[in-house]
């Protein structure tokens, strides 16, 4: 594992801030998701033009680490 690609904050009142099945391998590094402006590729929903992503675990996961840097990048 890259280390300076995953970061973990148990100790924070809403970890984790998704449902999901695997809370060891949840990344909090992208809190606020940087794609969050963008069309993301991630499961989320719009409501009144307001983009849900309660639904989304795209940048939680470490895979997604380099795919969010790429896009990032201009």
């Amino acid at each position: 594992m890259r280390h300076y690609a995953f970061f973990q904050n148990r100790e924070c009142e809403f970890f984790p801030c998704h449902r999901t099945d695997d809370p060891e391998k949840f990344n909090c590094l992208f809190c606020f998701c940087p794609l969050y402006h963008t069309d993301c590729g991630g499961n989320c929903t719009y409501h009144d033009g307001v983009k849900d992503c309660s639904a989304c675990l795209y940048p939680h996961e470490p895979a997604h680490y380099d795919e969010i840097c790429a896009r990032l990048k201009p």
